[in-house]
């Protein structure tokens, strides 16, 4: 087995302390013959806080049609009573003034609660981006060294051959040639 500096040169046209840290990385577990864990959930889940975790949770229900349509109920039902009892002294008469504050203070809150859970869905596909860029540069050090290794293997043969020709060629020769 190779230092890990020899197999470095061997598969990069770098010196060590021209890698990055994603290669050193990816390097250092080739030379292990280790895997790279490409388990983006647990990695990520293990790091949340509570409130990441509430905001996203917020914004799986708040984008989902089952919200969608049980919100569009809530603003029919709530029209419909405010303009049935109308007559009789509705709590929210038409314009529906109290609706559409609500309605405000909510989109007031929603709106950054989503957009905490999508800066973390952009930081989970960077972070899975990186794993893919991980493995498929892992994959393809080993495919190097697979190359190399038949490389070798085809010149130890060939030389094998060649020391077997030139054996054959001299029996041929002392024994008055053909």
């Amino acid at each position: 087995m190779h230092s890990l500096p020899n197999f470095v040169h061997l598969h990069l046209d770098k010196t060590s302390e021209e890698l990055g840290d994603i290669e050193k990385r990816v390097l250092r577990k080739a030379h292990e013959r280790k895997i790279i864990s490409t388990d983006v959930n647990a990695a990520l889940s293990a790091e949340a806080s509570t409130g990441q975790r509430l905001a996203d949770g917020i914004a799986r229900v708040g984008g989902s049609w089952s919200f969608i349509i049980c919100f569009l109920l809530f603003l029919v039902f709530w029209c419909v009573v405010n303009t049935i009892l109308l007559a009789t002294g509705a709590f929210d008469p038409y314009p529906f003034i109290f609706l559409n504050l609500v309605l405000s203070m909510l989109a007031a809150i929603q709106a950054p609660i989503i957009m905490m859970s999508q800066n973390r869905q952009a930081e989970r596909d960077r972070f899975e981006a990186t794993k893919d860029y991980e493995v498929n540069l892992k994959a393809e050090l080993e495919v190097l060294s697979l190359h190399q290794k038949i490389d070798m293997q085809v010149l130890t043969e060939l030389a094998s051959v060649r020391e077997e020709i030139s054996r054959l060629s001299k029996l041929v020769a002392e024994k008055g040639g053909v």
